[in-house]
């Protein structure tokens, strides 16, 4: 297949794709049905359940002409019942894309190594890229810009924390990470995402003080402190973040039209509490729906089909 991109990481892309992401993301929103993706098939391979990944990436190819087929982990178990290499060329002869929800990013690379379609990575655990993806297009549409807003992390300097980062610095936003001691983000990601904010214009700091972080944010946003694979890490996780709570006392410290932002599942009464998720400021539910039409945008990106899409 010609033409066609991965996208395993925010750095695969330019701050000018990106953006054009978020521009046909937003076209696509307003009238989300066509044919851009017939003929294609997409192969939704999953590591991680989800229920957010599987409903999204299933009717953004079939809201644009296009079939989805989803292989569960005990399907398939990829890397024990059948070697990731053998599975990626055996795909590669059935459908025109993969997207793939895995634990490491290593299997992405791999995958996309024998592959010969594209690979779009639908989390791991360095970058959740579509995520972010959904995240910017939700700060657009609340403010109608970027670039200048005020995105405070609290949490885990995970894989979420690290794609949106690289998107702030991207885009010009502004984002301050609070974070505990000995959880902030990898060194290597903290100096590559320096380096878009200088050229952005955009503010980065990590910080270990979550009252500080939250102070003046137009955007506060929060993930769980567990992921998937890591509960044996909940009891000394707990115990570390302590304070890193996004309740209302972190609601009452960002501006008066802060909106808060989470990329689900919640842990509810962990790193967010019920009343700030239920709250007037929460824009949840609207950055989840997104995932549906960024993903597209994705889909098209990755096929070199983006250009189809009229802006």
């Amino acid at each position: 297949m010609a033409n066609y991109t991965n996208l395993l990481r925010m750095t695969d892309l330019s701050p000018e794709t990106l953006e054009k992401i978020l521009k046909v993301s937003a076209a696509l929103k307003k009238e989300p049905e066509n044919t851009l993706l017939k003929g294609e098939t997409l192969a939704l391979i999953f590591e991680k359940p989800s229920l957010r990944t599987r409903v999204s990436f299933q009717l953004a190819a079939e809201e644009m002409g296009g079939r989805a087929l989803v292989l569960r982990p005990d399907e398939i178990k990829m890397g024990v019942r059948e070697a990731v290499k053998d599975i990626a060329r055996y795909l590669s002869r059935n459908v025109t894309i993969a997207a793939m929800r895995v634990f490491s990013h290593n299997t992405l690379v791999e995958f996309s190594k024998y592959a010969s379609i594209p690979v779009v990575n639908a989390l791991c655990d360095e970058e959740h890229p579509c995520q972010a993806f959904a995240d910017l297009l939700t700060i657009e549409e609340c403010f109608g810009r970027i670039k200048g807003v005020n995105i405070t992390y609290l949490g885990d300097g995970n894989n979420v924390c690290c794609s949106l980062m690289f998107g702030a610095a991207m885009t010009g936003a502004n984002m301050t990470v609070g974070c505990p001691k000995g959880f902030e983000p990898p060194e290597d990601v903290v100096k590559k995402v320096l380096e878009y904010a200088r050229e952005s214009g955009s503010e980065i700091k990590i910080i270990n003080d979550p009252k500080a972080a939250a102070k003046g944010a137009d955007v506060l946003y929060t993930d769980v402190w567990v992921s998937m694979g890591q509960e044996d890490e909940k009891t000394s996780k707990m115990k570390a973040f302590e304070g890193f709570c996004l309740d209302d006392e972190c609601l009452k410290l960002a501006a008066a039209d802060a909106i808060v932002l989470h990329c689900l599942p919640a842990h509810r009464g962990e790193e967010i509490t019920d009343s700030v998720i239920e709250s007037p400021n929460s824009r949840v539910f609207q950055e989840a729906e997104n995932r549906r039409h960024v993903e597209k945008a994705a889909l098209l990106y990755a096929l070199g089909k983006l250009d189809q899409v009229k802006i």
